[in-house]
C-alpha cells in the first residue's frame, strides 16, 4: 500500500464520505433500536409510553406527558439501563475492535487479543468465589476489570524487548496468558460447585445485573478511552504503511502503537467488567463499517462505536425475547452471528492469498 492510497482519499470518495450521511444513518439506527429494545419484553409497551418516560426524564427540559406509572417505572428502572448498558458495551467493543485492526493491519483481530477476555474471566471467578465484603456484589465487575488489566500488562512486560514491542511477540504473549487465565478459570468451575452458574453466566455474557449506577461507574473509562481512539484515528491511517513510511512520516510508530492498544485494552476491560465476555462485536462490526463506509479511520472508529451499540442493543434484545420468558445469554446470540461471518472473512483472505 502506498502512501496516498494509506492518507488520500479519491476525489469523488472522499466527497461522498464528507457528508454526514453515514452518522445521520447510524444515529438514526441508534435511536430506532434503543426505542424497540425498550418496548420489547415480558411486557410490551407502546411507542409513546417510551418516548414519553424518556422525555419526562430529560434534565431541564422535560415532563409533562402523562404516562402510565407501572409502565414508565419499568422504562426507567428496568429496561432503558439495560439498553444504554447494552449500548455502552457494544461501542466500547466494536471501537477497541477497529483500533486492534488498524494497529495489527489486520480485520481478523478483536478487543480480546491480548488476552483481556481470559483476564476478565479469571477476575470474575475469583470474585465469586472469594466474595470481598467491602465490595459485595460488585466485586465480580471490579476484579473482572483488574483481572483484564493485568493480563493486557503481562502481555506487554512479555513481549518487551528493550523499549520495543513487536506486533508477533504480543499477540503471542497474549495467546499464553489467555491460555493461563482460562486453565485457572477452568480449575475454579471444577471446584466452585453450586457458584459455577455464576460464573458461566459471565463467560457467556450478559445484562441482567445493568443499572444505573454501573453504568455511570463505567462511563468515564469508556469516554477517556475511546476518546483517545478519535484523537489517534488519523495516525491510525499512517499506521496501514509500513513502520519505515509511517516513520518518515513523522509517526513514532512504538509510541502510536503503546497509545492505541492501552486505550482500546481499557476501553474492552471495561465493557467487560458491565456485562461478561461478549465476543464477536468487535470483530464484525468494523470490518463492515470499513467494507460500506470505507477505509478512513477518522470514519471508521465513531462509526464503529455507533454501530456496535447498535448491534449489541439489538442482540441483548434478541436474547430476551427469542425464547420468552426464558432469556438466553447474549454471548451466544453474538456468537452464533459471529461465528459464521469469521469463516466467511476467513476464507476471503485465504482465497485472496491464492
Amino acid at each position: 500500500m502506498t502512501a496516498p492510497e494509506a492518507i488520500a482519499l479519491p476525489r469523488s470518495s472522499a466527497r461522498r464520505r464528507g457528508s454526514l450521511g453515514p452518522f445521520a444513518i447510524a444515529w438514526l439506527l441508534l435511536a430506532v433500536v434503543v426505542v424497540l429494545a425498550t418496548m420489547l419484553g415480558t411486557t410490551s409497551i407502546p411507542a409513546s409510553a417510551v418516548l414519553g418516560a424518556i422525555w419526562n426524564h430529560l434534565p431541564l427540559i422535560g415532563g409533562g406527558v402523562s404516562v402510565e406509572q407501572g409502565w414508565e417505572r419499568i422504562v426507567i428502572d428496568v429496561r432503558l439501563p439495560r439498553v444504554v448498558t447494552a449500548g455502552l458495551a457494544g461501542a466500547a467493543l466494536a471501537s477497541s475492535g477497529a483500533a486492534y485492526q488498524g494497529v495489527f493491519r489486520n480485520p481478523l483481530a478483536d478487543p480480546f487479543l491480548l488476552g483481556v477476555a481470559s483476564g476478565a474471566a479469571l477476575g470474575a471467578a475469583l470474585g465469586v468465589v472469594l466474595p470481598i465484603p467491602a465490595l459485595g456484589y460488585s466485586a465480580v465487575p471490579v476484579l473482572a476489570f483488574v483481572g483484564a488489566v493485568i493480563a493486557v500488562v503481562l502481555a506487554y512486560t512479555a513481549s518487551r524487548t528493550g523499549a520495543t514491542v513487536s506486533n508477533t511477540s504480543l499477540i503471542l504473549a497474549g495467546v499464553a496468558i489467555a491460555a493461563m487465565a482460562g486453565a485457572a478459570t477452568s480449575f475454579i468451575l471444577l471446584t466452585s460447585n453450586e457458584r459455577a452458574l455464576t460464573i458461566f453466566g459471565f463467560l457467556f455474557g450478559s445484562f441482567n445485573a445493568a443499572s444505573w449506577p454501573r453504568a455511570l461507574t463505567a462511563l468515564p473509562y469508556l469516554v477517556v478511552g475511546i476518546t483517545v481512539l478519535l484523537v489517534y484515528a488519523r495516525v491510525l491511517n499512517v499506521l496501514q504503511l509500513d513502520e519505515e513510511q509511517a516513520d518518515q512520516l513523522g509517526v513514532d510508530v512504538s509510541r502510536t502503537r503503546m497509545a492505541v492498544l492501552t486505550a482500546a485494552s481499557l476501553t474492552a476491560a471495561t465493557a467487560v467488567a458491565m456485562a461478561g465476555v461478549i465476543g464477536f462485536v468487535g470483530l464484525i462490526v468494523p470490518h463492515v463499517v470499513r467494507i460500506v463506509f470505507g477505509v478512513d479511520y477518522r470514519r471508521v472508529l465513531p462509526l464503529s462505536a455507533l454501530l456496535g451499540a447498535v448491534f449489541l442493543i439489538a442482540a441483548d434484545m434478541l436474547a430476551r425475547t427469542v425464547l420468552r420468558p426464558q432469556e438466553v445469554p447474549v454471548g451466544i446470540v453474538t456468537a452464533m452471528v459471529g461465528g459464521p461471518f469469521f469463516l466467511a472473512l476467513m476464507r476471503s483472505r485465504l482465497g485472496a492469498l491464492r
